[in-house]
């Protein structure tokens, strides 16, 4: 299934990643990472398209890893 994973002590919760997603499929949740802030959780699954779109607005690099499902054809 598509999904994103999440680096959670790259991650610096400023929620870019979680407004940009047109499914949802992204929030901030209540664990404090290493770095002192509330990380970003993958909530989506089964709704995410792996459009890649959280990865893109995101300013950290590593933070966010979009799988796509690899369908063989």
């Amino acid at each position: 299934m598509n999904h994103v994973e999440i680096c959670k002590d790259e991650c610096k919760g400023c929620g870019v990643c979680v407004e940009t997603c047109p499914r949802d499929c992204l929030m901030i949740g209540d664990e404090i990472n290493a770095i002192g802030y509330q990380h970003v959780v993958f909530v989506g699954m089964g709704r995410c398209t792996a459009c890649g779109m959280c990865y893109r607005v995101c300013p950290e690099p590593g933070a966010l890893t979009v799988m796509a499902d690899v369908k063989e054809v």
